[in-house]
């Protein structure tokens, strides 16, 4: 049986000490960086896929094995690999995957592993079932667990649905965080990619109390006219466009 033990000697094959620590700038790991402390191999990540195709049993321990480690290539790796495997199961295999996500969320602690994992995962899972939990998380006063909340939702819009994306993104209007901007103005933009009068509706009723990073993301797509007219509103925050 493979062992995580095995895959990080492979791991610790591939690493790049050159690309480590230019990773470790670029997600911001210095102190009181929103990544303080994260450590990077060096592993880019055509290599890491690559790899989680030979990896598609690996057993559910030991990929959270993985997921504890304190690399982040490494739980990259493992959140590919419950990715790829959670189509393929049946429904208790899908579950267990959700419920080790769910339990293992503190190890999903940087914006790329939230975005290659979320809408992946707690999207696909949460589509027929009780979307609540997503309100408590983007109540959370964890940066990561509010932007699986946001992200999950992607899978939703793919199919359609809008209203769980619209609510969290009102939700997390006054979130102080800019990664979290980013994440809900992306999002917004993704709606308005699918119905442009439901991001309408939704900047005029809340632009002026959007952060004005949320704002330039959601109507990036916009027509330039359009985008001019949001800019000026008048913003509570007290920004100037």
């Amino acid at each position: 049986m493979t062992r995580a033990a095995d895959i990080q000697r492979i791991l610790a094959g591939l690493a790049n000490p050159d690309d480590a620590r230019k990773y470790q700038r670029f997600f911001k790991t210095g102190p009181g960086e929103y990544g303080e402390g994260d450590r990077f191999r060096g592993i880019r990540v055509p290599a890491l896929r690559q790899l989680t195709r030979t990896l598609a049993d690996l057993p559910l321990d030991q990929t959270e094995r993985l997921l504890a480690s304190a690399f982040h290539e490494d739980r990259l790796l493992a959140l590919f690999i419950l990715v790829r495997q959670y189509p393929r199961g049946d429904e208790a295999t899908r579950r267990a995957i959700y419920r080790s996500y769910v339990d293992h969320r503190d190890r999903v602690n940087n914006w790329d592993l939230v975005d290659a994992s979320a809408p992946y995962l707690a999207g696909p899972h949460l589509a027929t079932r009780d979307r609540g939990i997503l309100d408590r998380w983007a109540a959370s006063s964890h940066l990561w667990t509010r932007r699986i909340a946001i992200m999950a939702t992607f899978h939703f819009i793919r199919l359609g649905q809008f209203a769980d994306t619209l609510r969290l993104a009102e939700q997390l209007l006054d979130d102080p965080e800019d990664l979290m901007h980013k994440a809900t103005g992306w999002m917004l933009r993704e709606v308005g990619n699918r119905d442009r009068p439901a991001l309408r509706h939704f900047l005029d009723d809340h632009a002026s109390a959007m952060p004005r990073t949320m704002l330039r993301y959601a109507i990036e797509k916009l027509p330039p006219p359009e985008r001019l007219a949001y800019l000026r509103v008048p913003n509570r925050l007290g920004v100037s466009p």
